[in-house]
């Protein structure tokens, strides 16, 4: 680094010696000698200036501490040419005020180097915070979105060991063993792992189809699916645990109280730059005003998180059914490279 802010002060220190000393081969050895023991003291000055700046000196501590360096060396270095290249007639002419004078040697070049060198680091330090802080705000972003999953699953369980029991006290033993095993493979589903907060609408279709099967288990043919996605929508990226808490609410607040049952329609498709998610069921204006629970108010979050002011989310009749209409902006996963 002290090379790289070096190099400017080293090229105007060429540019202002040559002009006026090209013609004089004295003057010319003399700034050629300043120009290159500058560029030899900014190697350890620029060494001690970051070991200050690490330690966290202020402003005042450093010049206080670089002043007095970088004028020491320029007085070595007056010292150094006036023994080596000055003759002896110059050598009785110079009187101890030029040797000590400072600025006629690279003092204010040594000077302007330290300067421009905090200039450097000071522009780094500023990066490195905007890196630290954007590296919080996603862990922060990570743990809440982590958090609201884990949310999810106990609240689901809660439901569905309601409705095995439910099972069991109405003697549908052979429907309660079949929601187990569903409970089962769908929970091992759930507590995997996945890469990320996001996967394809193919992977949510799936992962949501094995929701519905506990669901079928216990509601038998009063409820119906009707899912429609469009051909071009299944690599496109959703939240993980979009469909399923949808469906949930559709299901416990739409179709359960219903002594016929009914319908829940799912649609996915693509708006030119969006992805819009649309689940609805029929439903009671009774069980409405119960609320949509834990599950919207989840999704929400999730989505507040992963897509901030990017997103929408409605909810409410819409006609003789419910719909709950999710917008997201339209992002598809990275194809998987083949391995060789």
């Amino acid at each position: 680094m002290a090379w790289v802010a070096g190099l400017p002060i080293f090229g105007c220190m060429l540019v202002m010696g040559f002009p006026s000393s090209i013609s004089d081969p004295k003057a010319l050895a003399f700034r050629l000698f300043y120009t290159l023991s500058y560029l030899a003291w900014i190697v350890p000055l620029g060494w001690l200036q970051r070991v200050l700046w690490r330690r966290g000196a202020s402003w005042w501590t450093m010049a206080a501490v670089l002043l007095p360096v970088s004028y020491a060396m320029s007085v070595i270095n007056a010292v150094a040419a006036l023994e080596n290249l000055a003759s002896a007639e110059m050598r009785a002419k110079v009187t101890w005020v030029w040797v000590f004078g400072g600025l006629d040697g690279c003092w204010l070049a040594l000077i302007a180097f330290c300067g421009l060198q905090a200039m450097v680091l000071h522009r780094a330090a500023l990066r490195a915070e905007g890196e630290r802080l954007v590296l919080a705000a996603q862990a922060t972003r990570d743990a809440e979105l982590r958090a609201l999953k884990y949310q999810l699953q106990p609240h689901f369980l809660f439901n569905t060991l309601n409705a095995i029991s439910a099972l069991v006290n109405d003697d549908r033993k052979r429907d309660a063993s079949r929601m187990i095993a569903r409970l089962g493979d769908f929970l091992r589903t759930t507590l995997e792992e996945t890469r990320g907060h996001e996967v394809t609408v193919g992977d949510e279709v799936v992962f949501t189809s094995a929701y519905l099967d506990i669901e079928k288990a216990r509601l038998g043919d009063r409820l119906r699916i009707d899912l429609q996605t469009g051909p071009d929508t299944l690599d496109a990226l959703v939240p993980h645990l979009l469909l399923q808490p949808l469906v949930e609410n559709a299901i416990r607040h739409g179709i359960a109280p219903r002594t016929e049952g009914g319908t829940v329609s799912i649609r996915v498709q693509r708006e030119s730059e969006a992805l819009r998610v649309v689940v609805e069921n029929d439903w009671l204006e009774e069980a409405a005003s119960e609320g949509q629970g834990v599950g919207l108010a989840n999704v929400r979050a999730r989505l507040d998180a992963l897509h901030p002011g990017a997103h929408a989310l409605e909810a409410g009749p819409f006609g003789a059914r419910w719909r709950v209409t999710v917008t997201l902006p339209w992002r598809v996963s990275p194809p998987t490279k083949e391995a060789g």
